[in-house]
């Protein structure tokens, strides 16, 4: 749309319609992955399959296409269609949960249910109905941001310690304690408070507040010792991300100089875009039975998606460079998500008994 001036049919404005996309299609379609393939572990009951997994498949699907024609059908109608997919979802995963009786992962509906209310509000806010100036969208990315630093506080340490066990080194990840509850409780509360009072440069105190305490966090998951491993280390990367998000929003909000969009994009194409390919990798080698280790194939994916972070992010500083920035960005994270498909879309989508003879 940039490069061609093509106009989607859509409600959205094009700077809405991708930021609304990014979270409420792609991310939103990552947390219901994550939470659909962690639940069976979680309760040990078994996962979700058949009709209901492809219905919650056509829901998204549905909502995609109201999105890109939304000017083509009443407002009310787009937004039922679009809506119908976390509503199901998140009444899908309370279910699994409260049925398994796990009650400890029953908070883990919160993000999902807050990424479909902040999707309402960014209709209601093209449509005239509210005029919140951006509410929506900075509250679903904080909502996905608070996701993974939680989720990441689970597994990062937890890999690595197991990892680094097998070892035999002695130096282990620190245990969860204050540093980690001080960390996010800071990082949650700036995140939120950014997104009702986007100005505030007390707000702008407390991330960086945050990015700190969160730099201390993850230098304490030991992530120096999985240089070996890429498999690992990538987690590690990943939320550093969260750090670099945090840090550039804070400086953001107390010199208005930075760019704010720079922030934006080292939390969604640097985080979350890692993030989501960490985990897809590992969980893919895990669940078809394959050695928890890396090839060439995976590394490139990784290197795609990071420097394609890295090149989004620069874009937002220098204005004599930022069309072919964003081209080479979306060009690189293209690459990495294709790459992806090729080198492990055949692992997932070949019968069980045919996996392990390819």
């Amino acid at each position: 749309m940039l490069t061609t001036a093509i106009e989607l049919p859509s409600r959205f404005d094009p700077l809405t319609w991708h930021i609304h996309e990014m979270l409420f299609g792609f991310v939103m379609a990552a947390i219901a992955g994550f939470l659909l393939t962690a639940i069976p572990n979680w309760t040990q009951r078994l996962p979700v399959s058949g009709g209901l997994l492809g219905l919650l498949a056509g829901l998204w699907l549905l909502g995609r296409i109201a999105c890109l024609g939304s000017a083509l059908v009443t407002p009310w109608l787009a937004i039922a269609a679009d809506l119908s997919f976390p509503v199901v979802l998140v009444g899908v995963v309370a279910h699994q949960i409260i049925s398994g009786r796990n009650w400890r992962n029953l908070p883990m509906v919160v993000p999902a249910s807050l990424l479909g209310i902040a999707n309402l509000l960014m209709h209601l806010e093209a449509d005239g109905v509210v005029t919140s100036s951006g509410l929506g969208w900075r509250l679903g990315l904080s909502g996905a941001i608070v996701m993974i630093s939680v989720v990441a506080g689970r597994i990062v340490p937890s890999f690595t310690r197991n990892w680094i066990v097998k070892r035999q080194d002695s130096d282990l990840p620190a245990l969860h304690g204050w540093i980690d509850r001080a960390a996010l409780s800071t990082l949650h509360a700036g995140l939120f408070g950014w997104a009702f009072f986007p100005t505030a440069r007390v707000i702008g105190a407390l991330i960086l507040l945050g990015a700190a305490l969160n730099f201390w966090r993850l230098l304490r998951w030991r992530g120096v010792a999985t240089v070996a491993e890429p498999l690992l280390l990538i987690l590690h990367i990943g939320y550093a991300w969260v750090v670099i998000g945090a840090g550039l929003l804070g400086v953001s909000l107390l010199d208005t100089d930075l760019p704010q969009s720079a922030a934006v994009h080292a939390f969604t194409a640097g985080a979350i875009g890692t993030m989501i390919l960490a985990v897809m990798t590992r969980v893919t080698r895990g669940h078809t039975g394959r050695a928890l280790s890396v090839d060439r194939a995976t590394v490139a994916i990784y290197m795609l998606v990071n420097l394609a972070a890295i090149v989004r992010v620069a874009a937002a500083f220098g204005e004599a460079w930022t069309m072919p920035l964003l081209v080479a960005s979306a060009s690189l994270w293209i690459g990495a998500f294709l790459l992806f498909v090729f080198a492990y879309g055949w692992m997932l989508l070949l019968p069980k008994s045919a996996r392990q003879l390819r």
